[in-house]
């Protein structure tokens, strides 16, 4: 006989799973794509989605839900890139769950957008098992983690279709070691794509923007491919690494 919180979390993870479902149905209908970003705490998570909305809104019609289990502080950073963005306070829950989002975004129409991005609640244990609809997950790991960190969690990064290296401007200065990061990722998760990026100096931020523009146009078939043009390129300021 299975241990009884075993069977109540088994019943509530279908549950989530089941509404995730229809969640993602109903953004595949409307033509929303939309990328789950997970990670710990201080990755940069934020600045980064800050970048991304201001810098995608010129050609696509974006918005932002963000998890954390207290303040609004992240959903004001995000809405200084002029996208609607909203909070979601978990108290002491530890990711965010499909009926959270379900909730946050019922005020808004679907049709009249083309992203919505959602920021998890830095961890990188609890989000694991919690689908929320989303077409694609986004594991943001920053230099001044280690190079280990996807040795320590390779359940999470297992269910990443990306891997995003953050803050990679400060990799000289805190002795960060690019080829065992990326000998440690793909060890775990081979043939993953690894994108490295600062969103302080913009190093890698084009090639980020990129990626999420092909993903986008992958899930419409071509239909949104031209938008890219649209879209200025990002500027860099390279710093020595």
């Amino acid at each position: 006989m299975k241990p009884r919180v075993l069977e109540v979390r088994t019943r509530i993870l279908k549950k989530n799973d089941e509404l995730a479902r229809d969640m993602r149905a109903a953004f595949a209908s409307r033509g929303v794509f939309v990328p789950n970003l997970v990670s710990s705490p201080g990755s940069g998570k934020t600045e980064l989605l800050t970048r991304t909305l201001d810098h995608l809104k010129t050609a696509y019609r974006v918005a932002a839900v963000v998890g954390d289990l207290a303040t609004e502080n992240d959903a004001n950073r995000l809405a200084t890139s002029g996208a609607p963005a909203i909070q979601i306070q978990t108290d002491n829950i530890c990711h965010l769950e499909a009926d959270m989002v379900q909730r946050a975004i019922g005020g808004w129409d679907l049709d009249t957008l083309d992203l919505l991005f959602i920021e998890n609640v830095g961890n990188l244990v609890c989000p694991t098992t919690w689908d929320l609809g989303e077409d694609l997950r986004v594991l943001l790991m920053a230099v001044t983690e280690g190079e280990d960190k996807p040795l320590k969690y390779p359940t999470l990064i297992n269910t990443a279709d990306v891997v995003v290296i953050s803050k990679i401007d400060l990799a000289e200065a805190v002795g960060f070691d690019r080829e065992l990061a990326h000998k440690n990722i793909q060890t775990v998760r081979p043939g993953i794509e690894v994108i490295e990026t600062s969103a302080k100096t913009g190093l890698g931020m084009q090639r980020w923007f990129d990626y999420l523009i092909q993903q986008v146009a992958r899930k419409r078939d071509g239909e949104e491919s031209s938008a890219a043009k649209n879209l200025p390129q990002a500027t860099e300021q390279h710093a020595p690494l």
